[in-house]
């Protein structure tokens, strides 16, 4: 399950395993890096001769909320997986926040490094309730001793009541999570990766699945995070990006093809033809 990968841990090789990790991945970046939270440099990804990312360079800024569109294939998934650390890519580099070469950390390392990830299909705990399964998505020590034993501080129980506001599930706070529509249960999750205050936060496919209120509601969800996070959406619904996006970057063919407001993307003659289809 997501929430499962996606809990920062201790270092499992000594007290001090994930800094000395952190600070192997520390490198000289690049002048482009400067103020940007994530800046992808010419990634290469191939499968059996594919080329699923083909010199792929992209940026995020800090507290932005950056959308990005394309069709089936043009390598959004792809893209994801290498920041998140499931794919390693045989060309290029990834730079993180303060100077972190992402290249050089495991998946759980990247957790713990500020990045967390919501896939499109909402993995929570059906048979916990909403306030249990925020609790165990806290950013704490997931040693199993330290489970069992283990009791909530003020300042826990405090963020949790923080987190369940953002979310609009307050009312729902003793409701078992395996009953809540399928907008709530996405919010959910996005609740559990707030409970590990990340940096930066990948969004796949949001609203797909949900009504038109629930959507409306998503969108304004991801704009109260922008400013404390940066925000990544990968989406294909053009009116829900339209309604959040203040830029929007359109790949194809594993590549950037165009970028800038909704307005520039859309009137875009090569995405125009290859995406849009108007």
């Amino acid at each position: 399950m997501t929430a499962l990968f996606s809990q920062r841990s201790p270092g499992s090789d000594s007290p001090n395993g994930w800094q000395e990790k952190r600070d192997a991945a520390v490198r000289r970046k690049p002048s482009v890096m400067l103020g940007k939270v994530l800046y992808l440099d010419k990634l290469t990804v191939s499968f059996d001769g594919f080329k699923a990312l083909n010199e792929l360079t992209l940026h995020v800024d800090p507290g932005e909320l950056l959308c990005i569109i394309g069709p089936n294939g043009a390598g959004k998934t792809t893209m994801m997986d290498v920041v998140t650390g499931k794919t390693r890519p045989e060309e290029g580099a990834a730079w993180f926040g303060n100077e972190i070469d992402l290249l050089a950390l495991t998946e759980p390392e990247i957790v713990q490094a500020g990045i967390g990830r919501k896939f499109q299909k909402p993995t929570v705990f059906e048979f916990l309730s909403v306030f249990e399964n925020l609790e165990l998505a806290l950013a704490d020590d997931k040693s199993l001793w330290h489970t069992l034993v283990a009791r909530l501080s003020r300042a826990q129980r405090d963020r949790i009541d923080e987190v369940l506001q953002i979310i609009a599930l307050g009312a729902e706070r003793t409701t078992t999570a395996g009953v809540l529509a399928h907008g709530q249960k996405q919010w959910l999750e996005i609740g559990m990766l707030l409970m590990q205050e990340p940096d930066l936060l990948l969004v796949d496919e949001p609203v797909a699945g949900m009504t038109p209120r629930e959507a409306e509601r998503t969108g304004e969800l991801l704009l109260s995070l922008a400013g404390k996070h940066s925000v990544v959406v990968v989406e294909h619904d053009m009116d829900f990006v339209r309604s959040i996006a203040g830029r929007v970057t359109v790949l194809h063919e594993g590549r950037v093809i165009a970028e800038g407001d909704m307005d520039k993307v859309q009137n875009d003659p090569q995405v125009v033809e290859v995406y849009l289809g108007e």
